[in-house]
């Protein structure tokens, strides 16, 4: 037990912060550049610049959807938000924390036999930083669920 981490004050949440900042900053780059070329191109109609603006904006709530993901970790249990929804979870029904070499992101191993992708510990751009989450929430799981008798 002494590989686990210090166990956090919750809540805590956890995010690719450093893929979230590129989107983010990406997000706004590619707005004001497309947005700015649309509105400077003078033979463009009010109706031509208007979609320039609408595409730049379009661009940016992809990428604005894409920094959604996060793992958020509470006395009572692990939200957890990926891109296409938001499932809540007590801490008695993780099973597990894995994340192998080579995963793209956690999964959790669920006591109804599934396993849940948590988008939101990713190890992409920081993998040290994935690694830490992923053995921190690993430790959360760990001290907060009950084992049965005659379960190691």
């Amino acid at each position: 037990m002494s590989d686990l981490p210090p166990l956090p004050d919750l809540p805590v949440t956890f995010r690719p912060a450093r893929t979230r900042v590129v989107l983010l900053t990406a997000a706004a780059v590619i707005f004001v550049v497309i947005s700015t070329v649309g509105l400077l191109l003078e033979q463009l109609g009010p109706g031509e610049k208007l979609s320039f603006v609408f595409t730049g904006a379009l661009i940016a709530g992809v990428l604005l959807w894409l920094s959604r993901p996060k793992v958020v970790a509470e006395e009572s249990g692990v939200t957890v938000v990926n891109f296409a929804g938001t499932r809540r979870l007590e801490w008695a029904e993780i099973l597990k924390v894995n994340l192998r070499v080579g995963d793209p992101w956690v999964f959790l191993n669920l006591s109804d036999g599934t396993s849940l992708p948590a988008l939101g510990i990713q190890p992409g751009i920081n993998k040290e930083r994935a690694v830490a989450d992923a053995r921190t929430l690993s430790a959360l799981v760990e001290a907060r669920t009950v084992q049965e008798p005659g379960q190691g």
